[in-house]
């Protein structure tokens, strides 16, 4: 089942998830990640009576995640022409819906659309793009 943390108490290391209108309490035990409970994370986990079990963090809130995606490599597909005009940047740092819709407007505007991702490129170059659509910094 998917749910969100509710509340968690690190003195009992006990807390709550809400998956639609039910709630389940889980303790720290049935925890499997490296980092505490974080409130409000998306969590994956069995559904057991009232009780979660085997739950696991989803989402992009983890701060101490390892660059996996190059910032170089997203710059290049961004001003390179063909690349740029498919959206190879986006692509490439898993913003899927984003990449469409640059690409439509690329199509649409019969190639002027390809400002758009030389802004984006100016923005990895200077830092302003940092992280994959994980929420992972870039190298």
């Amino acid at each position: 089942m998917i749910g969100k943390i509710k509340s968690y108490d690190e003195d009992t290391q006990t807390g709550v998830i809400k998956s639609e209108e039910l709630t389940y309490d889980f303790h720290v035990k049935d925890w499997s990640e490296p980092v505490l409970p974080i409130i409000d994370s998306d969590v994956l986990f069995e559904g057991e009576g009232d009780t979660a079990t085997i739950v696991t963090l989803i989402g992009n809130y983890l701060d101490h995640q390892d660059p996996v995606k190059s910032r170089r490599i997203a710059l290049l597909l961004a001003l390179f022409p063909l690349t740029a005009f498919f959206s190879g940047h986006r692509w490439y740092l898993g913003f899927y819906k984003l990449a469409i819709i640059q690409t439509i407007v690329c199509i649409a505007t019969v190639g002027f659309g390809l400002l758009w991702p030389l802004v984006e490129g100016y923005l990895l170059y200077t830092g302003n793009i940092h992280k994959d659509q994980q929420g992972r910094p870039l190298k």
